[in-house]
Formats: C-alpha cells, sequence, structure tokens
C-alpha cells in the first residue's frame, strides 16, 4: 500500500511540473505570437483607430459643408436666372 501511495505521489509531481512546462511554453508562445503580431502591424504601417476616427469625422463634416454651399450655389444659380 505504502509503495502504491509513492508511485500515485510522484506521478502527481511529474504531472504537476508537466502541467508548469506546457503553461510557461504556452506563455512563451502567446509572447512570440504578440511580438510577431506587433511587427507586422508596424510594417503595414497602420493607421490607428483614434486617427481614423477622427478623420472620418472631418470628412462628414466637410461633407455636410459642401452639401450647404452645392445648396446655396443652386439657389443662387435660380436667383439669376430669374432675374434676367
Amino acid at each position: 500500500m505504502n509503495q502504491s501511495n509513492r508511485i500515485f505521489d510522484g506521478l502527481g509531481r511529474v504531472m504537476n511540473e508537466a502541467a508548469g512546462v506546457a503553461d510557461g511554453v504556452r506563455r512563451e508562445v502567446e509572447t512570440a505570437v504578440k511580438g510577431q503580431a506587433q511587427r507586422l502591424v508596424v510594417d503595414m504601417d497602420l493607421v490607428k483607430r483614434e486617427d481614423f476616427d477622427a478623420l472620418r469625422e472631418l470628412v462628414q463634416v466637410q461633407g455636410e459643408e459642401i452639401d450647404a454651399l452645392r445648396q446655396e450655389l443652386a439657389a443662387l444659380k435660380v436667383g439669376t436666372t430669374k432675374a434676367k
């Protein structure tokens, strides 16, 4: 009985050590993948989300201003056509 307990204790220790090694390998792989992903993003020269959102808002505002100016221009053209 005592021999069985020692075998199971030893087996338990080996399994715990294997789990620790597997966790270390997982963390190492995660770190490597994150590093590669960051290098890929830098190499692709991608824009940051905040910059994209700011530019999108600016374009939207300018689009609205252009529409307003087109309406004013159309109204002016109608006014000069009636005056002739």
